[in-house]
Protein backbone atom coordinates (compact mmCIF):
# COMPACT_ATOMS: atom_id res chain seq x y z
CA UNK A 1 0.00 0.00 0.00
CA UNK A 2 1.04 3.28 -1.01
CA UNK A 3 1.39 5.81 1.68
CA UNK A 4 1.74 10.20 1.45
CA UNK A 5 4.69 12.17 2.33
CA UNK A 6 3.18 12.12 5.63
CA UNK A 7 3.66 8.61 6.49
CA UNK A 8 -0.54 8.11 5.96
CA UNK A 9 -1.52 4.79 4.39
CA UNK A 10 -3.41 5.04 0.82
CA UNK A 11 -6.43 3.24 0.33
CA UNK A 12 -6.63 1.61 -3.52
CA UNK A 13 -4.08 4.88 -4.45
CA UNK A 14 -1.65 4.04 -6.85
CA UNK A 15 2.22 5.56 -6.47
CA UNK A 16 0.88 8.32 -9.66
CA UNK A 17 -1.89 9.45 -7.51
CA UNK A 18 -0.57 9.33 -4.51
CA UNK A 19 2.16 11.98 -6.09
CA UNK A 20 -0.78 14.09 -7.19
CA UNK A 21 -2.51 14.06 -3.43
CA UNK A 22 0.84 15.25 -2.31
CA UNK A 23 1.08 18.18 -4.39
CA UNK A 24 -2.80 19.04 -4.20
CA UNK A 25 -2.01 19.35 -0.68
CA UNK A 26 0.73 21.48 -0.77
CA UNK A 27 -1.56 23.61 -3.12
CA UNK A 28 -4.01 24.05 -0.89
CA UNK A 29 -1.64 24.78 2.41
CA UNK A 30 -0.28 27.70 0.35
CA UNK A 31 -3.48 28.40 -1.83
CA UNK A 32 -1.73 27.70 -5.32
CA UNK A 33 -3.75 28.29 -8.22
CA UNK A 34 -2.87 24.49 -9.07
CA UNK A 35 -5.20 23.25 -6.48
CA UNK A 36 -8.04 22.69 -8.64
CA UNK A 37 -5.74 21.09 -11.40
CA UNK A 38 -4.36 18.77 -8.62
CA UNK A 39 -7.04 17.07 -7.40
CA UNK A 40 -8.20 16.24 -10.67
CA UNK A 41 -5.26 14.29 -11.50
CA UNK A 42 -5.21 12.52 -8.21
CA UNK A 43 -8.73 11.45 -9.53
CA UNK A 44 -7.71 10.31 -12.50
CA UNK A 45 -4.59 8.41 -11.75
CA UNK A 46 -6.41 6.71 -8.76
CA UNK A 47 -10.24 7.03 -9.69
CA UNK A 48 -11.07 4.06 -6.86
CA UNK A 49 -9.28 6.27 -4.27
CA UNK A 50 -11.45 7.49 -1.56
CA UNK A 51 -9.14 10.19 -0.59
CA UNK A 52 -8.82 11.59 -3.87
CA UNK A 53 -12.45 11.48 -4.05
CA UNK A 54 -12.83 13.19 -0.68
CA UNK A 55 -10.62 15.61 -1.36
CA UNK A 56 -12.50 16.62 -5.03
CA UNK A 57 -15.77 16.28 -3.18
CA UNK A 58 -14.59 19.16 -0.93
CA UNK A 59 -13.14 21.59 -3.00
CA UNK A 60 -16.63 21.48 -5.07
CA UNK A 61 -18.37 23.00 -1.66
CA UNK A 62 -15.03 25.20 -0.40
CA UNK A 63 -15.15 27.63 -2.71
CA UNK A 64 -18.88 28.38 -1.97
CA UNK A 65 -20.06 28.11 -5.98
CA UNK A 66 -23.40 26.09 -6.24
CA UNK A 67 -22.96 24.86 -9.88
CA UNK A 68 -19.56 23.35 -8.43
CA UNK A 69 -21.16 21.83 -5.52
CA UNK A 70 -23.75 20.16 -7.78
CA UNK A 71 -20.92 18.52 -9.88
CA UNK A 72 -19.44 17.45 -7.25
CA UNK A 73 -22.33 16.03 -5.43
CA UNK A 74 -22.75 14.32 -8.64
CA UNK A 75 -19.88 13.01 -8.91
CA UNK A 76 -19.68 11.52 -5.55
CA UNK A 77 -22.90 9.88 -5.40
CA UNK A 78 -21.45 7.85 -8.89
CA UNK A 79 -18.02 6.32 -6.86
CA UNK A 80 -20.36 6.20 -3.41
CA UNK A 81 -22.72 3.83 -5.08
CA UNK A 82 -20.31 1.25 -5.86
CA UNK A 83 -18.13 1.02 -2.71
CA UNK A 84 -18.52 -1.19 0.34
CA UNK A 85 -18.06 1.61 3.54
CA UNK A 86 -17.37 -0.70 5.99
CA UNK A 87 -14.81 -2.44 4.39
CA UNK A 88 -12.77 1.12 4.30
CA UNK A 89 -9.65 1.75 6.63
CA UNK A 90 -10.99 4.53 8.94
CA UNK A 91 -9.26 7.64 7.81
CA UNK A 92 -10.35 7.29 4.36
CA UNK A 93 -14.20 6.11 6.17
CA UNK A 94 -14.22 9.56 8.25
CA UNK A 95 -13.13 11.70 5.24
CA UNK A 96 -15.72 9.92 2.81
CA UNK A 97 -18.43 10.80 5.96
CA UNK A 98 -17.30 14.83 6.12
CA UNK A 99 -17.37 14.71 2.12
CA UNK A 100 -21.07 13.36 2.05
CA UNK A 101 -21.46 15.68 4.82
CA UNK A 102 -20.19 19.24 2.98
CA UNK A 103 -22.15 17.89 0.03
CA UNK A 104 -25.41 17.90 1.83
CA UNK A 105 -25.09 20.80 2.94
CA UNK A 106 -24.10 19.93 6.88
CA UNK A 107 -20.53 22.01 6.82
CA UNK A 108 -20.65 21.66 10.65
CA UNK A 109 -21.13 17.81 10.66
CA UNK A 110 -18.58 17.68 7.98
CA UNK A 111 -16.25 19.71 10.50
CA UNK A 112 -16.64 17.92 13.74
CA UNK A 113 -15.90 14.70 11.86
CA UNK A 114 -12.67 16.07 10.40
CA UNK A 115 -12.04 16.90 14.39
CA UNK A 116 -12.66 13.60 15.68
CA UNK A 117 -10.21 12.18 12.78
CA UNK A 118 -7.19 14.27 13.82
CA UNK A 119 -7.60 13.13 17.39
CA UNK A 120 -5.92 9.69 15.88
CA UNK A 121 -4.07 11.68 12.87
CA UNK A 122 -3.04 14.94 13.81
CA UNK A 123 -0.77 14.58 10.60
CA UNK A 124 -3.30 14.56 8.47
CA UNK A 125 -2.94 17.81 6.43
CA UNK A 126 -6.41 17.41 4.58
CA UNK A 127 -8.34 16.67 7.41
CA UNK A 128 -6.85 19.74 9.33
CA UNK A 129 -7.09 22.65 6.20
CA UNK A 130 -10.13 21.32 5.21
CA UNK A 131 -11.51 21.76 8.52
CA UNK A 132 -10.20 25.14 9.18
CA UNK A 133 -11.83 26.13 6.31
CA UNK A 134 -15.09 24.69 7.34
CA UNK A 135 -14.37 26.91 10.42
CA UNK A 136 -13.91 29.87 8.34
CA UNK A 137 -16.95 29.38 6.78
CA UNK A 138 -18.76 28.74 9.72
CA UNK A 139 -17.48 31.75 11.61
CA UNK A 140 -16.63 29.34 14.67
CA UNK A 141 -13.40 31.16 15.96
CA UNK A 142 -12.48 28.92 18.79
CA UNK A 143 -12.57 25.90 16.05
CA UNK A 144 -10.53 27.50 14.08
CA UNK A 145 -8.25 28.54 16.67
CA UNK A 146 -7.99 24.71 18.51
CA UNK A 147 -8.28 22.52 15.24
CA UNK A 148 -5.13 23.19 14.49
CA UNK A 149 -3.26 24.05 17.53
CA UNK A 150 -3.95 20.90 18.68
CA UNK A 151 -2.40 19.01 15.90
CA UNK A 152 0.66 21.40 15.96
CA UNK A 153 3.10 19.67 18.56
CA UNK A 154 2.43 16.37 16.26
CA UNK A 155 4.64 18.01 13.61
CA UNK A 156 8.34 18.56 13.76
CA UNK A 157 9.43 21.89 14.21
CA UNK A 158 11.73 21.62 10.79
CA UNK A 159 8.80 20.15 8.54
CA UNK A 160 8.52 21.77 5.35
CA UNK A 161 4.67 21.91 5.93
CA UNK A 162 4.34 22.89 9.45
CA UNK A 163 4.82 26.56 8.43
CA UNK A 164 1.50 26.75 6.62
CA UNK A 165 -0.33 25.21 9.93
CA UNK A 166 1.54 27.93 11.99
CA UNK A 167 -0.35 30.07 9.33
CA UNK A 168 -3.35 28.81 9.90
CA UNK A 169 -3.29 28.54 13.72
CA UNK A 170 -2.45 32.05 13.62
CA UNK A 171 -5.34 33.43 11.74
CA UNK A 172 -7.45 31.08 14.71
CA UNK A 173 -5.88 33.06 16.84
CA UNK A 174 -6.99 36.39 15.60
CA UNK A 175 -9.87 35.70 15.06
CA UNK A 176 -10.01 33.99 18.43
CA UNK A 177 -8.49 37.61 19.85
CA UNK A 178 -5.30 36.69 20.99
CA UNK A 179 -3.45 39.25 18.59
CA UNK A 180 -0.29 39.67 20.15
CA UNK A 181 0.35 35.29 19.75
CA UNK A 182 -1.21 35.46 16.22
CA UNK A 183 1.28 38.32 14.97
CA UNK A 184 4.11 36.15 16.75
CA UNK A 185 3.13 32.72 15.26
CA UNK A 186 1.96 33.93 11.63
CA UNK A 187 5.31 36.10 11.24
CA UNK A 188 7.63 33.07 12.65
CA UNK A 189 5.51 30.90 9.11
CA UNK A 190 6.19 33.79 7.14
CA UNK A 191 10.31 33.42 8.37
CA UNK A 192 10.06 29.63 7.18
CA UNK A 193 7.79 30.40 4.15
CA UNK A 194 7.95 33.59 2.30
CA UNK A 195 4.70 33.09 0.04
CA UNK A 196 2.66 31.65 2.69
CA UNK A 197 -0.01 33.70 1.21
CA UNK A 198 -2.58 32.17 4.36
CA UNK A 199 0.21 33.68 7.20
CA UNK A 200 0.62 36.50 5.60
CA UNK A 201 -3.12 37.11 5.51
CA UNK A 202 -3.23 36.67 9.39
CA UNK A 203 -1.00 39.08 9.80
CA UNK A 204 -2.68 41.84 7.78
CA UNK A 205 -6.27 40.64 9.60
CA UNK A 206 -4.05 41.14 13.40
CA UNK A 207 -3.27 45.34 11.83
CA UNK A 208 -7.00 45.59 10.98
CA UNK A 209 -7.92 44.42 14.08
CA UNK A 210 -6.05 46.23 16.20
CA UNK A 211 -6.60 49.39 14.33
CA UNK A 212 -2.46 49.43 13.14
CA UNK A 213 -3.40 50.49 9.71
CA UNK A 214 -0.02 52.46 8.86
CA UNK A 215 2.22 49.27 10.14
CA UNK A 216 -0.39 47.11 8.34
CA UNK A 217 0.43 49.31 5.02
CA UNK A 218 4.43 48.59 5.69
CA UNK A 219 4.02 45.33 6.42
CA UNK A 220 2.00 44.53 3.01
CA UNK A 221 4.70 46.58 0.89
CA UNK A 222 7.52 45.10 2.27
CA UNK A 223 6.23 41.35 1.54
CA UNK A 224 4.28 42.86 -1.97
CA UNK A 225 6.22 40.37 -4.41
CA UNK A 226 5.01 37.40 -2.23
CA UNK A 227 1.52 37.74 -2.03
CA UNK A 228 0.24 40.25 -4.37
CA UNK A 229 -0.30 38.32 -7.61
CA UNK A 230 -0.17 34.24 -8.75
CA UNK A 231 -1.81 33.12 -6.31
CA UNK A 232 -5.81 32.16 -5.06
CA UNK A 233 -5.65 35.06 -2.26
CA UNK A 234 -4.67 37.76 -4.38
CA UNK A 235 -7.97 39.32 -4.50
CA UNK A 236 -8.82 38.97 -0.75
CA UNK A 237 -5.28 40.56 0.18
CA UNK A 238 -5.99 43.36 -2.37
CA UNK A 239 -8.94 43.55 -0.61
CA UNK A 240 -7.07 44.13 3.00
CA UNK A 241 -4.45 46.57 1.43
CA UNK A 242 -7.51 48.82 -0.09
CA UNK A 243 -9.03 48.54 3.52
CA UNK A 244 -6.15 49.87 5.07
CA UNK A 245 -6.42 52.26 2.10
CA UNK A 246 -9.71 53.86 2.93
CA UNK A 247 -8.61 53.86 6.51
CA UNK A 248 -5.86 56.71 5.53
CA UNK A 249 -8.83 58.35 3.60
CA UNK A 250 -6.88 57.16 0.32
CA UNK A 251 -10.09 56.67 -1.84
CA UNK A 252 -8.39 57.19 -5.21
CA UNK A 253 -5.96 54.26 -4.12
CA UNK A 254 -8.85 52.04 -3.27
CA UNK A 255 -10.64 52.43 -6.19
CA UNK A 256 -7.57 51.84 -8.05
CA UNK A 257 -7.22 48.50 -6.25
CA UNK A 258 -10.70 47.67 -7.03
CA UNK A 259 -10.82 48.47 -10.57
CA UNK A 260 -7.43 46.38 -11.27
CA UNK A 261 -8.04 43.76 -8.72
CA UNK A 262 -11.38 43.39 -6.72
CA UNK A 263 -13.46 43.72 -9.98
CA UNK A 264 -12.97 44.39 -13.57
CA UNK A 265 -14.12 43.52 -17.35
CA UNK A 266 -12.04 40.38 -16.97
CA UNK A 267 -13.24 39.36 -13.48
CA UNK A 268 -13.80 35.32 -13.17
CA UNK A 269 -17.23 36.13 -11.29
CA UNK A 270 -16.33 33.91 -8.37
CA UNK A 271 -18.88 34.83 -5.49
CA UNK A 272 -15.54 34.71 -3.04
CA UNK A 273 -14.06 37.62 -5.29
CA UNK A 274 -17.66 39.24 -5.76
CA UNK A 275 -18.24 40.13 -1.79
CA UNK A 276 -14.64 41.49 -1.61
CA UNK A 277 -16.21 43.89 -4.34
CA UNK A 278 -19.70 44.25 -3.05
CA UNK A 279 -17.81 44.82 0.93
CA UNK A 280 -15.26 47.21 0.02
CA UNK A 281 -18.06 49.60 -2.42
CA UNK A 282 -20.31 49.39 0.90
CA UNK A 283 -17.62 51.04 3.27
CA UNK A 284 -17.66 53.44 -0.06
CA UNK A 285 -21.38 53.99 0.73
CA UNK A 286 -21.76 54.25 4.02
CA UNK A 287 -18.75 57.14 3.53
CA UNK A 288 -21.67 59.07 0.92
CA UNK A 289 -18.61 58.49 -1.83
CA UNK A 290 -21.13 57.65 -5.22
CA UNK A 291 -19.38 54.60 -6.73
CA UNK A 292 -22.79 54.84 -9.17
CA UNK A 293 -20.79 52.92 -12.00
CA UNK A 294 -18.92 50.68 -9.86
CA UNK A 295 -22.58 49.20 -8.52
CA UNK A 296 -24.22 48.61 -11.14
CA UNK A 297 -21.20 46.14 -12.92
CA UNK A 298 -20.97 44.69 -9.64
CA UNK A 299 -24.81 44.28 -9.61
CA UNK A 300 -24.81 42.78 -13.10
CA UNK A 301 -21.90 40.51 -12.25
CA UNK A 302 -23.62 39.06 -9.13
CA UNK A 303 -27.37 38.96 -11.05
CA UNK A 304 -25.61 36.62 -13.80
CA UNK A 305 -24.63 34.26 -11.23
CA UNK A 306 -28.52 33.28 -10.52
CA UNK A 307 -27.37 31.34 -7.06
CA UNK A 308 -29.73 29.29 -5.62
CA UNK A 309 -29.85 29.56 -1.55
CA UNK A 310 -26.36 28.21 -0.67
CA UNK A 311 -24.25 30.15 1.51
CA UNK A 312 -25.91 33.28 3.39
CA UNK A 313 -22.76 35.10 3.42
CA UNK A 314 -22.69 35.13 -0.15
CA UNK A 315 -26.41 36.26 -0.07
CA UNK A 316 -25.69 39.57 2.21
CA UNK A 317 -23.03 40.60 -0.33
CA UNK A 318 -24.96 39.95 -3.40
CA UNK A 319 -27.99 42.14 -1.56
CA UNK A 320 -25.28 44.82 -0.85
CA UNK A 321 -24.88 44.94 -4.52
CA UNK A 322 -28.27 45.11 -5.24
CA UNK A 323 -28.63 48.21 -2.95
CA UNK A 324 -25.65 49.82 -3.68
CA UNK A 325 -26.94 49.77 -7.33
CA UNK A 326 -30.16 51.07 -6.20
CA UNK A 327 -32.23 47.50 -7.56
CA UNK A 328 -34.40 47.21 -4.65
CA UNK A 329 -36.72 44.65 -6.49
CA UNK A 330 -33.94 42.56 -7.22
CA UNK A 331 -32.34 42.57 -3.34
CA UNK A 332 -36.29 41.98 -2.20
CA UNK A 333 -37.21 39.28 -4.80
CA UNK A 334 -33.73 37.38 -3.21
CA UNK A 335 -35.06 37.99 0.17
CA UNK A 336 -38.52 36.64 -0.46
CA UNK A 337 -36.87 33.29 -2.40
CA UNK A 338 -34.83 32.93 0.91
CA UNK A 339 -38.36 33.36 2.61
CA UNK A 340 -39.92 30.63 1.07
CA UNK A 341 -36.90 28.55 1.02
CA UNK A 342 -36.26 28.26 5.31
CA UNK A 343 -40.90 27.51 4.82
CA UNK A 344 -40.71 24.71 2.60
CA UNK A 345 -38.03 23.65 4.12
CA UNK A 346 -38.35 24.21 7.35
CA UNK A 347 -36.46 20.54 9.68
CA UNK A 348 -33.38 20.59 6.56
CA UNK A 349 -29.85 20.38 9.23
CA UNK A 350 -28.04 22.27 6.53
CA UNK A 351 -25.93 24.92 7.95
CA UNK A 352 -27.08 27.39 5.57
CA UNK A 353 -30.79 27.02 6.34
CA UNK A 354 -29.70 28.36 10.33
CA UNK A 355 -27.43 30.94 8.77
CA UNK A 356 -30.41 32.18 6.74
CA UNK A 357 -32.94 32.30 9.15
CA UNK A 358 -31.07 33.44 12.24
CA UNK A 359 -28.70 36.29 10.64
CA UNK A 360 -28.34 36.21 7.08
CA UNK A 361 -32.31 37.32 6.11
CA UNK A 362 -32.38 40.12 8.68
CA UNK A 363 -29.10 42.03 7.59
CA UNK A 364 -30.54 41.66 4.09
CA UNK A 365 -33.27 43.69 4.71
CA UNK A 366 -31.17 46.22 6.88
CA UNK A 367 -29.01 46.64 4.12
CA UNK A 368 -31.87 47.54 2.10
CA UNK A 369 -33.54 49.57 4.26
CA UNK A 370 -30.50 51.62 4.98
CA UNK A 371 -29.22 52.17 0.75
CA UNK A 372 -33.50 53.29 1.49
CA UNK A 373 -32.16 55.83 3.82
CA UNK A 374 -34.79 54.61 6.50
CA UNK A 375 -32.04 53.94 9.22
CA UNK A 376 -34.21 53.70 11.99
CA UNK A 377 -35.50 50.07 10.44
CA UNK A 378 -31.25 49.27 9.40
CA UNK A 379 -30.74 49.55 13.83
CA UNK A 380 -33.73 47.91 14.82
CA UNK A 381 -32.75 44.78 12.21
CA UNK A 382 -29.63 44.77 12.65
CA UNK A 383 -29.15 45.49 16.60
CA UNK A 384 -30.55 41.75 18.16
CA UNK A 385 -28.40 39.99 15.65
CA UNK A 386 -25.18 42.24 16.06
CA UNK A 387 -23.59 39.88 18.17
CA UNK A 388 -24.19 36.62 16.55
CA UNK A 389 -23.57 37.89 12.93
CA UNK A 390 -20.59 35.01 12.91
CA UNK A 391 -22.75 32.67 12.72
CA UNK A 392 -23.13 33.48 8.98
CA UNK A 393 -19.45 33.36 8.51
CA UNK A 394 -16.59 34.83 7.70
CA UNK A 395 -14.35 36.98 9.27
CA UNK A 396 -14.64 39.34 11.88
CA UNK A 397 -12.78 41.91 9.60
CA UNK A 398 -15.41 41.10 7.08
CA UNK A 399 -18.17 41.25 9.06
CA UNK A 400 -17.26 45.02 10.17
CA UNK A 401 -19.01 46.10 6.84
CA UNK A 402 -22.48 45.22 8.91
CA UNK A 403 -21.47 46.42 12.02
CA UNK A 404 -20.79 49.63 10.41
CA UNK A 405 -23.72 49.56 8.99
CA UNK A 406 -25.45 49.48 12.29
CA UNK A 407 -23.30 52.43 13.94
CA UNK A 408 -23.92 54.50 10.29
CA UNK A 409 -27.31 53.68 10.68
CA UNK A 410 -27.18 54.60 14.74
CA UNK A 411 -25.51 57.81 13.81
CA UNK A 412 -28.13 58.98 11.34
CA UNK A 413 -31.38 58.12 12.79
CA UNK A 414 -30.20 59.42 16.00
CA UNK A 415 -29.89 57.26 18.07
CA UNK A 416 -27.67 59.05 19.91
CA UNK A 417 -27.21 56.30 22.88
CA UNK A 418 -26.24 53.63 20.66
CA UNK A 419 -24.21 55.47 19.03
CA UNK A 420 -22.09 56.49 21.86
CA UNK A 421 -22.39 52.85 23.30
CA UNK A 422 -21.03 51.54 20.21
CA UNK A 423 -18.24 53.93 18.85
CA UNK A 424 -17.63 53.11 22.69
CA UNK A 425 -16.84 49.24 21.63
CA UNK A 426 -15.00 50.20 18.82
CA UNK A 427 -12.66 52.37 20.27
CA UNK A 428 -11.93 50.60 22.99
CA UNK A 429 -10.69 47.82 20.45
CA UNK A 430 -9.02 49.77 18.40
CA UNK A 431 -8.00 53.14 19.49
CA UNK A 432 -5.66 54.14 16.58
CA UNK A 433 -8.51 53.68 13.87
CA UNK A 434 -9.18 57.62 12.23
CA UNK A 435 -12.88 55.98 10.78
CA UNK A 436 -13.76 55.48 15.14
CA UNK A 437 -12.67 58.88 16.06
CA UNK A 438 -14.46 59.76 13.38
CA UNK A 439 -17.44 58.22 14.32
CA UNK A 440 -16.42 59.50 18.46
CA UNK A 441 -16.65 63.16 16.73
CA UNK A 442 -20.20 62.58 15.08
CA UNK A 443 -21.53 61.78 18.22
CA UNK A 444 -19.92 64.22 20.19
CA UNK A 445 -21.17 66.62 17.39
CA UNK A 446 -25.04 65.23 18.04
CA UNK A 447 -24.63 65.34 22.01
CA UNK A 448 -23.71 69.29 21.45
CA UNK A 449 -19.91 68.85 22.50
CA UNK A 450 -18.06 70.46 19.88
CA UNK A 451 -14.73 70.37 22.65
CA UNK A 452 -14.82 66.96 22.32
CA UNK A 453 -15.21 66.64 18.53
CA UNK A 454 -12.56 69.08 17.49
CA UNK A 455 -10.32 67.27 19.15
CA UNK A 456 -11.62 63.45 17.68
CA UNK A 457 -11.48 64.84 14.22
CA UNK A 458 -8.20 66.31 14.40
CA UNK A 459 -6.48 62.78 15.87
CA UNK A 460 -8.44 61.14 13.17
CA UNK A 461 -6.73 63.63 11.07
CA UNK A 462 -3.16 62.87 12.18
CA UNK A 463 -3.66 59.08 11.88
CA UNK A 464 -5.11 58.85 8.69
CA UNK A 465 -2.14 61.17 7.17
CA UNK A 466 0.35 58.97 9.13
CA UNK A 467 -1.38 55.67 6.96
CA UNK A 468 -1.51 57.48 4.09
CA UNK A 469 2.55 58.74 4.42
CA UNK A 470 3.05 54.67 3.81
CA UNK A 471 0.96 54.25 0.71
CA UNK A 472 4.04 53.93 -2.42
CA UNK A 473 5.41 50.40 -3.19
CA UNK A 474 1.66 49.55 -4.21
CA UNK A 475 0.76 51.94 -6.29
CA UNK A 476 3.34 51.05 -8.61
CA UNK A 477 2.69 47.45 -8.45
CA UNK A 478 1.70 46.08 -11.98
CA UNK A 479 -1.70 44.66 -10.41
CA UNK A 480 -2.15 48.55 -9.86
CA UNK A 481 -0.79 50.16 -13.01
CA UNK A 482 -2.86 47.70 -15.15
CA UNK A 483 0.20 45.99 -16.50
CA UNK A 484 -0.03 42.48 -14.86
CA UNK A 485 0.89 39.76 -16.74
CA UNK A 486 -1.87 37.81 -18.86
CA UNK A 487 -2.65 35.02 -16.26
CA UNK A 488 -0.97 36.17 -13.33
CA UNK A 489 -3.84 35.27 -11.47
Amino acid sequence: MVTDRYGNRLYECTAEGAAHLDRAVEALLFFRSELGTAAADAVSAAPASPLAQAFAAYLGVLGTEPRDAVKARRRFADFSAGLDHSALPRRERVHMAAARACLAGDLRRAGRYLEELVVQCPRDPLALAVGHQLDFLTGDALRLRDRIGGALPAWDTDDPHRGPLMGMYAFGLEESGHYGRAREVALAAVEQNPRDVWAIHAVAHVHEMEGRFAEGIDYLDARLDDWASGNLLTVHNWWHYALYALEAEATATATRIYDAVLHHEGSAGLAMELLDAASLLWRFLLADLDQSARWQALADAWAAREDPPFYAFNDVHAVMAYSGAGRFDVAEKLIADRRRWLAEDGTRPETNHLMTGEVGLPVCEALVAYARGDYASAVDLLWPVRRRLHIAGGSHAQRDAVQRTLLEAALRARRDDLARLLVGERAGLRPDSPYNWLSQARVADSLGEAGRAAVARHTAGELAASAASRLSRASHHPYITGSRPAGSG
